[in-house]
């Protein structure tokens, strides 16, 4: 094995965030010019029928010459939602008290723009 080939796998930078079913790394790798990148990796923990259990990753590459205006971007975003919605989690999976709104149907929501009913899923996992 080359110092290269052990370089690639040696582990120059590594963080992990626990969330529930989700898992987050950022670890920084060295390019083959030996300079460093970021890679973001979404893990979630799927069971099976049964009981055997799975994961599915999604991955980020973030070159430095992207890292300012994906950091200004991101709390830009994550502000604009704190902002709009405060740090509260409203879920029906994160509150077992969450109660939707009795009086609404299925067709109203998705009559809305902003609605996820109206927003085409998107799979990122072929990239």
């Amino acid at each position: 094995m080359s110092d290269r080939d052990y370089k690639d796998q040696e582990e120059i930078y590594s963080k992990v965030v626990r969330a529930g079913r989700r898992t987050y790394f950022f670890d920084v790798r060295s390019t083959k010019a030996d300079d460093y990148y970021l890679t973001i990796t979404e893990s979630k923990k799927f069971t099976n029928d049964d009981g055997s259990f799975h994961f599915k990753k999604h991955k980020i590459y973030l070159y430095k010459e992207d890292f300012q205006e994906f950091g200004e971007t991101l709390k830009e975003v994550t502000d604009y939602i704190i902002d709009k919605k405060g740090d509260e989690v409203i879920s029906d999976r994160h509150q077992s008290d969450f109660k939707k709104e009795e009086n609404r149907s299925a067709d109203d929501d998705a009559a809305e723009p902003n609605h996820p009913a109206s927003f085409t899923n998107v799979n990122f996992e072929d990239i």
